[in-house]
């Protein structure tokens, strides 16, 4: 323990410095991170790092997939709900259907049942991948919420088709009618499952006398039992997750205060980098290995890169196609959310952009590396090490190849500079934001003075503040004050998510401007003190 602890901590200052370089040079962090992991693992007298397979995934999904629920927009993802659920479930089995089949006839030895395992592995985009790398270049609304709702159902569509692979490689057989009930199950169940256990979370936050690191460390523990339960019950553990987060993140001025929402911010940003980075970092450190298993059953090198780039090349092919469908449905039976853009040409060239979004990265890992050793027969499970070497090779192609030349293309072709119809310019919503807000305190206030406040001399000089926006010191505060203040920033809040529902605003702005207002609360509670 004292040998391997020195190692896990300078993995994660590897990760920190890491990051910082990736901000300097504008590179996605992953795409340093695994070059990192990769020149490691050459260092000799390094301590062998090997993670459970039985417990990869309850280790780090349950948390990334829980936090992602809690960042997307709810809003923008009930606007695409058709392309977001036609890309995470239609385009995730097309893709492994397409990779089982070419792999099924160009590798020898590989049955279809091995041919949909890697298809289930390699098929989910990554989004921490697409979220670091288009950091640095702006895209639009529109795909940014199709790339992130996308990136939350994929992977539960990838994992269902990677456990019946694996049961149709452990049993020798698969039936149809069985596997559809238990697709069922694991669809509907997982996601009754998470709205269920979210509900009763969101209740016990609310009637618990909690306070902000407490509520921070339950929110830390429920992904993983929401996960635990579902896959006790044979349903989807990340449906389960997904729907519960979606669900509490809804919900999150209900049950959760200021102080619990400003530091919980923080708290969860740097434990999900952590993982984030740590799976990264695992990618490069496992290669030795995985090549030495290679070795072991005489697979040359060289075959097995041509391998991995062929099933690269499928999933990029796939990717683009795919697009290209989900746009011609848009145009046909939704035109009025389709992007505009400013030619047939553009138009017709953003489902190529779209495609080239298909990074893989942790998901992919964490299935691969769940492939268990052996059957339950005891005897070695088929192609493991060609299986993980392919996938490490997908996902270092898509970081290095995809990754790097994105910014270059987005930035180049400007085709996703483009806004969806029917929403304002971020400037013009935040303008409209803040003007809405200013006149809906003044007349808060002004409400207040006639019906309860009447003549009061410090409401009549808050409400001189609001009107003429002039400074003032905050000699005049005492508590009664305070608790008008506070009720006066639950107004704002309610007036926010009222005007969230208006489809013109961007609910990135509201959330934004939301966080402004526990901030000013946090400011008002410490002159309680």
């Amino acid at each position: 323990m004292h040998s391997v602890l020195p190692f896990f901590l300078a993995m994660i200052a590897a990760i920190v410095f890491l990051q910082m370089l990736a901000n300097k040079l504008k590179v996605a962090y992953p795409i340093l991170l695994v070059i990192a992991g990769l020149a490691v693992s050459f260092i000799p007298g390094l301590p062998h790092l090997q993670v459970d397979p039985d417990l990869i995934f309850f280790i780090f999904l349950p948390p990334l997939l829980f936090e992602a629920s809690w960042s997307i927009s709810f809003k923008e993802m009930k606007k695409w709900w058709r392309i977001i659920t036609s890309f995470a479930f239609l385009v995730v089995f097309f893709t492994a259907l397409s990779v089982a089949v070419v792999t099924n006839h160009i590798i020898p030895g590989f049955t279809i049942a091995l041919g949909f395992l890697l298809g289930g592995i390699v098929s989910p985009p990554d989004a921490v991948s697409t979220g670091a790398i288009t950091k640095f270049v702006k895209i639009s609304k529109s795909t940014s919420a199709i790339l992130e709702g996308e990136s939350l159902l994929n992977d539960a569509s990838s994992l269902i088709i990677f456990r019946f692979a694996l049961v149709a490689v452990g049993t020798g057989q698969f039936i149809w009618q069985e596997a559809a009930t238990s697709f069922l199950w694991m669809v509907i169940g997982g996601a009754g499952i998470g709205l269920l256990l979210g509900w009763i979370f969101v209740q016990a936050h609310k009637r618990l006398p909690t306070d902000a690191p407490s509520d921070i460390a339950l929110t830390i523990i429920e992904p993983y039992f929401m996960y635990w339960a579902a896959e006790q019950l044979h349903s989807s553990g990340v449906l389960a997750v997904v729907s519960g987060g979606l669900f509490m993140s809804t919900r999150r001025l209900l049950f959760l205060n200021s102080s619990s929402r400003i530091k919980g911010y923080s708290v969860w940003e740097s434990f999900v980098f952590i993982l984030n980075g740590i799976v990264f970092l695992i990618i490069g450190l496992e290669l030795p290995e995985i090549v030495e298993g290679l070795r072991s059953k005489g697979i040359a090198l060289n075959t097995a890169i041509g391998y991995g780039i062929l099933v690269t090349g499928i999933l990029i092919l796939a990717r683009i196609i795919s697009s290209y469908i989900a746009m011609l449905a848009t145009l046909i039976f939704r035109p009025s959310v389709a992007p505009r853009a400013s030619s047939g040409k553009v138009r017709m060239l953003m489902p190529l952009l779209l495609g080239w979004t298909g990074m893989r990265g942790v998901v992919s890992l964490a299935a691969a590396l769940a492939i268990p050793v052996t059957l339950d027969n005891g005897t070695e499970f088929p192609q493991r090490n060609l299986i993980l070497f392919i996938t490490f090779v997908v996902i270092l192609l898509t970081l290095l190849v995809q990754g790097l030349t994105l910014p270059y293309f987005i930035k180049r072709s400007k085709l996703f500079d483009v806004i969806t119809e029917g929403q304002d310019p971020e400037h013009i919503a935040q303008q409209k934001l803040r003007q809405g807000l200013r006149e809906h305190t003044y007349q808060f206030l002004k409400s207040k003075t006639e019906s309860e406040l009447h003549g009061h001399v410090v409401v009549q000089k808050l409400l001189q503040q609001w009107e003429e926006k002039s400074k003032d010191t905050d000699d005049w505060m005492n508590k009664k004050t305070i608790m008008l203040l506070f009720e006066m920033l639950e107004s704002q809040r309610q007036y926010c998510v009222t005007l969230n529902k208006d489809p013109k605003f961007d609910e990135e702005i509201i959330r934004q401007q939301l966080y402004l207002l526990d901030l000013e609360e946090e400011r008002l509670r410490m002159k309680l003190k």
